[in-house]
């Protein structure tokens, strides 16, 4: 992972920007491992002296209330359980030098919490990830004329479904539910994500 942060640093550095702010996207299926190479990324940046922000998608989950109503709480992750008008919002104003706030997800808790996350006017480089981003879809593909550089990391199913099963595990499912879990909505969601991404400009 750190020779893929260190040569994706140097892309980064590279990249021109259409705004102040330079934005990069990752994106993959749920336990390809985003937020890893997300926050080795920021700490990279951070380290080559360029101030940045890591802004994780989850933020944007609609409330479980929303999604028990509309019949979706066990599909809780796909792309009709967030609020994508609200994340396109927040996307079309990353690049501005302004400062702004977003919601972040509070996995404990199992909810949003609004404007919990801050980015500085002096930030000078988002790092986005999602599963979504770079998703071929209305709304969702809007999004990609704004990122400088997307990344999009893949994985093999079989290592995905190990993942997922112990990230079940971890938050003290068993080992029947953890799988019941993965194979009902997670390794769907993941199957979605390589069937219609768009083009990337750096494949991991």
């Amino acid at each position: 992972m750190s020779l893929q942060i260190s040569a994706l640093l140097e892309q980064v550095l590279q990249s021109p920007r259409r705004q102040a702010r330079r934005v990069v996207a990752i994106a993959g299926p749920p336990a390809s491992g985003k937020s890893t190479l997300a926050a080795g990324l920021v700490a990279a940046l951070g380290g080559a002296g360029v101030h940045s922000q890591l802004v994780p998608m989850d933020g944007f989950h609609l409330d479980n209330r929303i999604l028990s109503g509309r019949g979706i709480l066990d599909r809780k992750g796909s792309p009709p359980s967030f609020d994508v008008m609200g994340l396109l919002r927040l996307v079309q104003v990353l690049g501005t030098s302004q400062e702004l706030y977003y919601p972040l997800f509070d996995r404990t808790r199992d909810l949003c919490v609004a404007d919990a996350g801050h980015i500085a006017p002096e930030c000078d480089t988002i790092v986005i990830e999602g599963n979504y981003l770079l998703m071929d879809a209305p709304i969702w593909c809007d999004m990609i004329e704004y990122w400088d550089l997307s990344v999009q990391l893949s994985c093999a199913e079989a290592e995905l479904e190990a993942r997922l099963i112990q990230r079940w595990l971890d938050q003290g499912l068993t080992p029947e539910a953890a799988r019941i879990r993965a194979h009902r909505n997670d390794l769907p969601n993941a199957r979605l994500v390589g069937q219609t991404v768009l083009r990337a400009d750096v494949v991991l």
